[in-house]
This record gives C-alpha cells, structure tokens and sequence, in this order.
C-alpha cells in the first residue's frame, strides 16, 4: 500500500469512527514532509458548528500544530470531495494537493447535497435566495483603507 493509500485510509477511519460516535460521515488528514501533520473528523453536530466540517477541522489543526496559517508543502487527504466552504479553506491555506475518497454526487445520494450553494453563488447577489443588503460602505472601507496603507501587514 502507498503512503497516499494510507492516509486516505485514516481519513476514512475517522470518517467511520465519527458516524459511530454520532457524528458525520467526513474525515480529513493533512500531511506534511510525510508525517500526519493534523486530523479532522466533522463536528458539525456534536459542536453545534455549522462550520465544523472535516476538513475545516484539520485545517484548524494543522495550523495550529505548524504555528503558521499557511499550509504551502502540505496535502489534504479527505474521505469526500469538499463543499464549497471546505474547498475555499483549502485554497485559502495554500494546500498543494488533494486527494479525496468519495465524490460530491455520492455525498448529494445520502443526503448531503452542496449542489444549492453552488447554484446561488453563480447568481447574481441581489438573486439570491438570502437577503444581501448593502449598508454603510464607506465607514466600513476605512478598514481596507487602513490595511492598504500600512506597511506592517502580514498579508495572506
């Protein structure tokens, strides 16, 4: 068996463990260098966290556990292919790879289906079906102001 075989296989080890612990059925490991960096089961439910999903979950980890937010180098391996939400993560944490179990049709077959947020994220803002209200812009540019003149930034 493959390293990449092997930690698929744990991601879908917690996927299973957490389906028996009352959980979800997602599980996600990322790697580093070779060496499990971080794991992440979903915790949606048990957290009462709409964003406590497998692979966010490990993110969070490995982040933590590098001291760093960016996880340039690095692979997620993920029982199922990611939802908008998750697949925006990964992006934003600058993963290298993915490698992932199942897919997001067989995801949509039991019951989790991200098909929706796809669908209104490709409509435009004032059709969606939640409410998006612009309100005070121009109080709240000050921000991207402040962030775009100043020199001491971390940018990410």
């Amino acid at each position: 068996m493959s390293n990449h075989q092997e930690y698929m296989q744990r991601a879908i080890e917690l996927s299973i463990e957490n389906v028996k612990n009352g959980g979800g059925p997602f599980g996600a490991v990322i790697v580093k260098n070779d060496k499990i960096l971080a794991e992440g089961f979903n915790q949606v439910t048990t957290n009462n966290d709409p964003t406590a999903h497998a692979e966010v979950t490990a993110i969070r980890n490995a982040s933590k556990n590098l001291g760093n937010f960016d996880l340039s180098g690095c692979t997620i391996y993920t029982s199922c292919e990611p939802c908008p939400m998750c697949l925006g993560a990964i992006y934003w944490a600058k993963i290298d790879t993915m490698y992932y179990g199942n897919t997001k049709k067989d995801a949509d077959k039991i019951g989790f289906s991200d098909d929706f947020i796809y669908q209104e994220i490709d409509k435009p803002i004032h059709e969606r079906s939640l409410k998006s209200i612009p309100l005070m812009n121009a109080e709240a540019f000050k921000a991207f102001k402040l962030w775009q003149d100043t020199d001491e930034k971390i940018e990410y």
